[in-house]
């Protein structure tokens, strides 16, 4: 068996199309009670054939492939009274990824999940409501964009939203490499693969998320719900035995007068988890996960994420992640510490400020009772 605990992919991906619209069916400078938005998204990828010593049914196949995804989301937004709004997004997605999103945990399309049937489902991505508390008079406009409503709303505040929604929407951001349908679309780039965030097949979870927020610095804490079954749609709702908690700073600083950022996320996950080195104990030639699950298994980690403006059109980011690797990943991907760093020109030079071309590196790894 190897003991090399770092594997690097480089798949070789030829994007025939990736076309990405947005429908703004109102005016922001007017509207600011109701927000409606619109989005939809096609990705088109191909790989070639090539060969392998071994595959399995999990594994990226050999033979030569073209898959398409679909995205389409409506956001609609409702101010209910001073500080307090309420947002939902009805979401249809199809199609499928390279090897149906398997073999490389750094899988190459965001926009696609593990769920088996490619024909497009409509289902409800988000529900939730968010109360704002000032803490002192001072406020900035804020443009009306998608689950977000045009108005003035206070600089420094806290504030409680609650309901489903997607986690990664609130932790984990980063200016130059968080949204698939716009930047990096690699799930080892759009978020730190080894920051197993809480979320369903499709990305998404009840949860209460409590925020900080001041010029400088922000605070958020979030306490979420895990799925029954791994990378399954039915949440656990025994919440005293199966939860997520997700605690993350983040400071805005200033190099040469250029806009930065730094951010520190931990997160600590329960539930009823398999464990690596109990799955070999007692299958050493063909391990079972699934036979260990019970209560009380966890998983922890830490991740850092860094943003850095170059130039007006030029930034430049960086992720690190860990997690312990001894108890299964449960929601997200099958990474356990990784690196990546990357540059984005935003189009200004062609005059096309929603232009994005990047080029970026992600190298992940597994625990060694987990590989």
């Amino acid at each position: 068996m190897e003991k090399n605990h770092i594997a690097i992919f480089i798949i070789p991906l030829f994007i025939l199309n990736c076309f990405t619209s947005r429908a703004e069916l109102n005016d922001s400078t007017i509207t600011k009670r109701f927000s409606i938005h619109s989005q939809t998204t096609v990705v088109n990828q191909t790989k070639p054939a090539f060969k392998a010593a071994y595959s399995g049914e999990n594994s990226l196949q050999p033979g030569r492939e073209n898959q398409t995804s679909l995205t389409s989301t409506l956001f609609l937004g409702m101010r209910l009274w001073k500080g307090a709004s309420v947002f939902m997004n009805p979401e249809i997605a199809g199609g499928s990824g390279l090897s149906q999103a398997l073999g490389v945990a750094a899988a190459p399309n965001g926009e696609t999940f593990r769920v088996g049937s490619p024909e497009p489902k409509i289902y409800l991505a988000r529900l939730f409501y968010t109360q704002v508390f000032a803490l002192d008079k001072y406020t900035e406009h804020q443009s009306d964009d998608q689950n977000q409503l045009a108005g003035y709303e206070p600089i420094r505040f806290f504030s409680i939203t609650a309901g489903k929604l997607c986690v990664a929407d609130y932790f984990d951001d980063n200016k130059y490499s968080h949204d698939p349908k716009t930047q990096f679309m690699s799930w080892g780039l759009m978020d730190n693969g080894a920051w197993d965030y809480p979320a369903n097949t499709r990305g998404y979870t009840p949860s209460l998320v409590l925020q900080y927020i001041r010029p400088r610095y922000e605070w958020r804490y979030a306490l979420s719900l895990t799925p029954k079954t791994a990378n399954g749609n039915e949440m656990n709702w025994n919440l005293g035995n199966a939860h997520s908690s997700s605690l993350e700073f983040t400071y805005k600083c200033r190099i040469k007068n250029r806009e930065g950022a730094l951010r520190l996320l931990g997160f600590f996950n329960t539930t009823h988890m398999g464990n690596y080195n109990e799955s070999i104990r007692l299958q050493p030639d063909s391990p079972d996960i699934v036979l260990t699950r019970r209560y009380g298994r966890t998983k922890f980690g830490f991740t850092i994420n860094a943003e850095q403006e170059i130039l007006n059109d030029l930034g430049c980011f960086f992720r690190a992640g860990w997690n312990d690797g001894i108890n299964e990943t449960w929601h997200y991907t099958e990474i356990d510490q990784t690196l990546s760093a990357g540059l984005v020109l935003r189009g200004d030079r062609w005059k096309r400020k929603d232009d994005n071309i990047g080029l970026a590196a992600v190298a992940s790894g597994i625990s060694s009772p987990h590989r």
